[in-house]
């Protein structure tokens, strides 16, 4: 459990309260972070329906695993890594859902969204037609600065695939940005 005198963050009285199943303080902490979360989610997956859904998965996993919440890292932080981790499950049940269909299909390959000629897009729309793992590498590194490591771990990768999959979204929203 959090102390939240000595803890320099500033969610650490409403984490303790909420840990001692306090509705209101996790309602207040929802209302601090959703918008954040929201956007993360919106990032990694490109859609917005899945993003509110993905949304609210995470935050219902953090209430279920507050009590493991130990106060190491700003509360923020341990919920930006749960809500990845809620979006990379999701991802990977959706593969295994679809491989399932179809086990032809690989969603790597296959091409991006096209986009009217001679029209620009803008960066986010640019990043939500990426391939989905090129997707995740791009925004968990450039975007929210995680090391290759850290990915690879978190995706079931490995460093290097994190490193040739951030080269691939990158060549991709150069291509598409142009």
């Amino acid at each position: 459990m959090t102390d939240p005198v000595t803890s320099p963050d500033p969610d650490a009285a409403l984490v303790a309260q909420a840990q001692r199943r306090d509705v209101a303080a996790f309602e207040q902490l929802y209302r601090r972070h959703a918008g954040r979360v929201h956007a993360l989610c919106l990032r990694l997956t490109g859609s917005a329906p899945s993003a509110e859904d993905l949304t609210q998965q995470a935050f219902v996993r953090a209430r279920e695993r507050l009590d493991g919440f130990r106060g190491e890292a700003a509360f923020g932080s341990w919920l930006h890594r749960l809500a990845v981790n809620v979006v990379l499950a999701d991802r990977r049940a959706q593969e295994r859902r679809l491989a399932h269909l179809d086990p032809a299909r690989d969603p790597e390959t296959e091409p991006a969204l096209p986009r009217p000629a001679g029209a620009r897009l803008d960066l986010e729309a640019a990043v939500a037609v990426l391939p989905p793992k090129a997707r995740v590498v791009f925004v968990l590194h450039d975007v929210h600065g995680w090391s290759h490591p850290e990915i690879a771990e978190s995706m079931g990768i490995t460093a290097g695939t994190s490193k040739g999959q951030l080269h691939r979204a990158r060549g991709l929203l150069r291509e598409a940005l142009s």
